[in-house]
């Protein structure tokens, strides 16, 4: 089944896939852990961002967050 796909800004793609149109099966494997401050993960053409004090807890308890197993 074909697709309209509209204007597109890509910034960048870091170890990702891109698809366009139709794709049957998509199964990306990847596992990643980030810890950011307010105001950090910010995006677009104009942005003002005025934080005061600010902490990022990185204490996990957790074992494991998301497992990858096999292919599916």
């Amino acid at each position: 089944m074909p697709s309209i796909v509209g204007p597109i800004k890509i910034n960048s793609v870091g170890g990702g896939v891109v698809n366009f149109g139709d794709s049957f099966y998509v199964s990306p494997k990847d596992s990643a852990k980030t810890y950011a401050g307010s105001g950090s993960f910010n995006t677009g053409d104009f942005i003002c961002t005025n934080n005061g004090l600010n902490s990022t807890n990185t204490n996990d308890p957790d074992f494991a967050d998301q497992i990858i197993k096999s292919n599916a």
